[in-house]
Formats: C-alpha cells, structure tokens, sequence
C-alpha cells in the first residue's frame, strides 16, 4: 500500500509549528483540495470554483478532565508556510456528506451547526485517494465516539465497505501463545491489545489448596467390583440409621400430629371467615361497578361539556364584530389611504355573512337567537356601508368630471389639437375597483345608481371632448370655402369641374375617428371591467383595427359583444350583456352628434368626399365586427348611412337640376346635348364608383380624386 498522507511525519511537524502556543497536540494532518460547490447543487462539480490546496489538522487539547477536539484548516502562505486558516470545533459536527456525484468518491463536506449563515454552500474537500478519506473520516469519528461520546450523522458512505476496509488497513503487531504442540505466532490488533483484566475468581493458593485435598482422598474407581461392594455397605448403613432415628422421633410424631389438627381447625376458620369475605367483596363489587358507571356517566358528561365550551367559544369568535372593522364599517374614511382597510373590512364582513350560512354553518346554529342577531346586526352594518361607499363614489365620479371639464388644457384649444387623455382619470378610479368588487358581492343592487352616475358623469366628458375637438378640426382644416359648382357643363362654360383640391376633408373625418372610435371602444371595455360585469372579452391582440389607428391604454381592455350574437350563451351572460349595452347607451348618448356635424361640414365643402368618408367608416366598422359592438358599432352604423343618404341627395338633386335646365333651355342642334350627357354620365359614374367602394375598399379608391 502506498504511504498516505496522513503518515507524513514532516507535514505533522509543520502543522504542530503552525499551531505552536496553543497547547494542541496534533493527532492526524492530511492534504486535501478545497473547493466550493453551489447551495443546494452541491453533488456538480463542474459548476465549482477552482480547488485551492489546504491541509486538515486533528488537533486535542486536554482542559482538566475533559479532552477537546478540533479541526483546523491550514493553508500556504506565499513562502510556502503552513499557517492557521479556520478553526472547528468537533462538538459542532452535526454531518459528514460524501458527494455523491463525485465519480471518485474522494469528495466530501463537513456540515457544522454552528455556522452564522447556512445560505452559504459549506466547503468541498477532496482527497487524492479513497484511502486518504477514510482515514481521516475513521480518526474523526474514533475521536467522537471516544472524546465527544456521540457520532454525526454520515451520508454517502456504505458502513459495510468502510468497515472492511478498517479490518484490511488497521495496523497488526506479532505476539507469542504457547501451546502444546509448540509456541506460535499470531497475528492480533492493537485494539486486542488492551483488554480490561478483570479480578480472578479463585486465587493461585486457593487453588493449591484444592487440588492437595483432592489429591488426599483415594476413590478406587479404577476397580469397579470393590467400588460397588464399598457403595451397598454404606447405602446398608444409612438405612439402618433411618429406621433408628425414626424409632426415636414418635413423641416428636405425635406433637405434629396435634399440630396439624390445630391447623386444620385455623384453617377451616380461615374458610368460613374467607366465605363472609367474599359476600362481603361481592357487594362491594356491585358498589364499585354502579360508581364506575355513573363515573363514566359524569366522565362522559364532562367531555361533553367540554366540547360544547369549545364550540361555543368558536361561535362566539365567529358572532364578534371587531371593534376597528365595525368602526371602518359605520364612520370611516374613503380616502385613497384608508382603503386598504375598508377592503380588509369588506372581507371580513362577507366571510362573516358567508360563514353564518347555513351551508357554512350548522343547521342546528342557524336558528339560535344569538346567530338571527348577530345576521341582522351584520345585515345593518353592510346596508350601512353600501350606502355611505355608494353615495361616496357617486360624488367622487363627478368631482372628477366636474375638475376635468373645469381645467380648459384637457380640452383642444384654438391652434391646437388636443388628443384626450383619460390615464389619470382611470388611475384614480381604478383605486376603488376592489371596493366595487366588494359592493357587488354584499349588494349588487347598489351597483345600479353608480353605474347611473359614472356614465352620466364621463358623458359630460366625452362630449365636451368631442365637441371642442370637432370644433377645432373643422376651423384647422384648410379647404376651399366656395361650394363646389357641378352645373356649369350643363350651361356650357367650359370651366374645370371641382378644381379645389379638398382631400383635407375626408383625412379631418379620418382623424375624428381615428381619435375617438378607439378611446370609446376602450372606455366601453374599462366602463365594463370597473362597473364589474361579467361578460366575455372580445377585443384580439393589437386592439382596434389591428392597432393600425388606437388609442393606447395599458389595460387589457374588453370588448362588448352584441346581445344577438350571444344567444348561445346562458341567460346571465345575455342579461349582464343587456344591462352593459344599456349603460354603454347612457355612457356615449349624444356624442354621434359632434360626428355629423364633421359629415354634414365636409359634405358641404365638398359632396364627392362622402366616397371617401364612406370608404373609412366602412374600414372601422369591418373591424368592429370582430372587436367590440354594442353603442360603437351602432354608431359607424349611423354615420355610414348619413353618409349615404348625404350623397344619394347629391344624386338626386344634380339629377334634378339637369332636368330643370334641359327643359328651360331650347336645344339647337347634336352638339347641344353633349355637355347634358357628360355630366349625367359622370353622375351615374360617381354612383358606380361610390357602389365600389362599398364592396371593394380599395385604397386607390378612397384616397383617388374622383372629380378630376
């Protein structure tokens, strides 16, 4: 076997110079390789930091009676001195963890209880053989065992291979036995060695002595004839002695004779006085059995008692009202700062009505006069909050409108397109979405008026909104004030038809609705959301119109479905759908107006620009279709077909007009009906062309100039 490490009588020298002044005496010192594995991936060694060269020194320290032990790092200093890196105290072992990933086995950590911070992954030490870690772990678990009288807890090792390879590796010394055939050598253990000499039995003299007086007594057994002869003799002898000593003992007969008659009589005595006994126990008996009874029957009665403390005690705890809920409940403060305790109160008040339900509670509890009480002292204090939150978040809504509208720099200002912004708005709203919540489960009812006051309240807002910002597109947009002149062909002027160019017009509705559609579709989704209905989402990634043209909003906004479209649905859903579709009537009521008044003014301006209006609106509603419907769709339903009806009079009248003059104007010749049928021709064009765009949508259509 190789020399380990541990043998190394130089490096024991240096490790006792490292620690000289301490009074230690090293027992064993070894060189390992430390390294530092990761918490809680201690068995990957690749992830490890690189191994730094270190020796581990067992050192003892006698202290009185008592022995301590220690493990001591050392490491090299740059001269290559051994010098003391950490100190262990082996009273701390608490474990020793082989690695068992390490392929070798030569890997293991030394787990201490008394480390200030466990977070940190304890330090890996390896050996440069197998034989080298079980010598060290062996000498310190002897040092436990003996010193310590206590062994830690070992992981990954087999005791079975480690108690081999302690019978194969503990060191032999030869020792003398004499025997009969000659003396021989055997091989034994230094822990056979010392062996605990007890106190011998009988001493050296004794034993002398012994054999002396065995030595003086002849037995004859070698003649087995003589030997019976000698042993009838004596047993003849004997006999005769017994029948002698018989013969003498009569008197003493006779005395215990009466002896035992008089015990006979003490005995029958015995047993009559043990008959009286026993009736007496057996009274006794039927005594003990009927206490034992009603004991059990008190016994029973107590633990009974007992348990019904036990839940009465628990139906007390569950009737309390706590004084600072019920306090928040009746009189406390709505501000954004208290509301984390009003929605603690809330809780706590729908667990409690919750729990004195019936399902939740014992049926034979729900009709006590304590629990109908505590219902209605708690039915009290939830009419009491619904109504103080309610009438609270009414006025709320409006001080928020009434602030908004009163400050003109959220509104479009002359020169300046204000695109609205309610971030702030919903910001401040979505602080009391929870308490909403809350009101709903203790009284949907109440939700009712404030879905009343929210939209009465936005509605103010958006159409303040939309006013001032048709206002200012309309007096922004540069186009031509003369109205277009489509009859001078007819009188044969000769002069360009429509020679403005009033593409600004339909990109001013283009914008109305690129600003607006979306922030309405978002305020139905939020209006939705936080006036807690319960209807499916629709509106797909990217929002409006594939989040070509939308209004930016961080919420994961909700698309309202038309109620004709959800009649697969359960009638909750179709009713929850009904009563949205009606608020969101009440929410956006009136602000279709500020739109036609846009189509009325572009169409003023310029009557062919309907196609193009008609082409945008129809983009929004085909989007619509699939995002939210409801008030919004009716909308682009409404202003498609104003545009329409606005563009069909321009049809008719220019129709009409031709008509007029053909009749009041006396025709001379062929060529006087040209310019009459061009310009009819062109109208049934434009007719055409406004049919085509309807179906086809195409951008060169809606974007082209149709009168030149």
């Amino acid at each position: 076997m190789a020399k380990s490490s541990a043998d190394d009588a130089e490096l024991r020298r240096a490790c006792e110079a490292a620690i000289e002044g301490t009074k230690q005496k090293v027992v064993m010192s070894i060189r390992v390789a430390k390294s530092r594995g990761i918490w809680g991936k201690s068995g990957m060694l690749g992830r490890q930091q690189m191994a730094k060269p270190r020796v581990l020194a067992l050192s003892t320290k006698e202290k009185g009676p008592r022995t301590k032990a220690f493990l001591r790092v050392l490491k090299y200093s740059t001269g290559g001195v051994l010098e003391p890196a950490k100190l262990y105290k082996l009273k701390h072992l608490s474990k020793v963890e082989v690695i068992a990933n390490d392929p070798s086995g030569c890997t293991f950590t030394l787990g201490f209880d008394n480390l200030r911070s466990q977070s940190v992954a304890p330090p890996q030490w390896t050996m440069r053989n197998i034989d080298d870690r079980n010598r060290l772990l062996l000498c310190i678990l002897n040092i436990c065992k003996d010193v310590l009288e206590r062994l830690p807890k070992v992981v990954g090792i087999d005791v079975v291979e480690m108690a081999l390879w302690a019978k194969e590796n503990t060191p032999t010394v030869p020792t003398q036995r004499s025997h009969q055939d000659g003396p021989a050598v055997a091989r034994v253990t230094e822990s056979d060695l010392k062996v605990t000499v007890e106190k011998e039995l009988v001493s050296q003299a004794e034993e002398e002595d012994m054999e002396a007086l065995l030595g003086t007594y002849v037995m004859g057994i070698g003649e087995a004839e003589a030997f019976s002869e000698r042993l009838k003799r004596e047993l003849l002898a004997l006999e005769a002695a017994n029948v002698h000593a018989i013969l003498e003992s009569e008197p003493l007969i006779d005395e215990v004779l009466q002896g035992l008659e008089a015990a006979t009589n003490c005995v029958d005595d015995m047993d009559e006085w043990l008959g009286i006994f026993n009736v007496k126990l057996r009274h006794m008996r039927e005594d003990i059995e009927s206490i034992e009874t009603r004991n059990n029957k008190l016994e029973m009665q107590s633990v009974n008692n007992k348990a019904l403390i036990e839940e009465l005690d628990k139906l007390l705890e569950r009737l309390r009202v706590p004084s600072e809920y019920a306090a928040c409940l009746t009189g406390g403060s709505f501000d954004e700062a208290r509301m984390i305790q009003n929605v603690e109160a809330c809780e706590w008040l729908t667990g409690a009505l919750r729990g004195l339900e019936v399902p939740n509670l014992d049926p034979t509890y729900a009709n006590m006069r304590s629990v109908r009480e505590k219902r209605a002292e708690l039915e009290k204090l939830k009419s009491t909050f619904v109504r103080r939150a309610s009438e609270f978040l009414r006025n709320y809504f409006a001080s928020l409108v009434d602030f908004m509208i009163s400050d003109k720099s959220y509104f479009s200002q002359r020169g300046q397109l204000k695109r609205p912004d309610h971030a702030d708005l919903r910001y401040k709203c979505r602080t009391y979405a929870r308490l909403l919540q809350h009101l709903k489960s203790l009284d949907k009812n109440c939700l009712g008026l404030l879905r009343k006051a929210y939209c009465s309240s936005l509605n103010l807002l958006l159409r303040r909104e939309a006013r001032e910002f048709a206002n200012e597109l309309r007096a922004s947009t540069k186009a031509s004030r003369n109205p277009t002149v489509w009859l001078e062909a007819s009188s044969g002027s000769g002069q360009n038809v429509n020679a403005a160019d009033t593409s600004t017009v339909s990109e001013a509705y283009g914008k109305m609705l690129t600003i607006f559609i979306p922030l309405l579709v978002d305020e139905s989704s939020f209006f939705a959301h936080f006036m807690c209905f319960e209807v499916p989402a629709l509106v797909p990634p990217g929002g409006v119109n594939g989040g070509k043209a939308g209004y930016d909003d961080d919420d994961d906004d909700l698309g309202i479905m038309d109620i004709d479209e959800n009649d697969s649905k359960s009638g909750k859903n179709s009713a929850e759908l009904a009563a949205l579709n009606e608020s969101l009537q009440d929410l956006l009521d009136g602000i279709q107006e500020d739109f036609y008044a846009v189509v009325d003014w572009a169409y003023k301006i310029d009557p062919l620009r309907c196609i193009s209006m008609h082409g945008i609106t129809e983009r929004y509603l085909s989007g619509q279709k699939a995002d939210a419907a409801g008030f919004v769709r009716l909308l682009l339903g409404d202003l498609e077909s104003r545009i329409s009806m606005q563009f069909n009079r321009f049809v008719d009248e220019a129709c009409h007009q031709i008509e007029r003059n053909e009749r009041n104007v006396r025709q001379m010749g062929v060529l006087s009906y040209i310019p009459s049928l061009t310009l009819k021709l062109q109208l049934l064009v434009l007719a055409d062309t406004f049919t085509l765009v309807i179906y086809t949508f195409t951008s060169s259509l809606i974007t082209g100039d149709f009168v030149n």
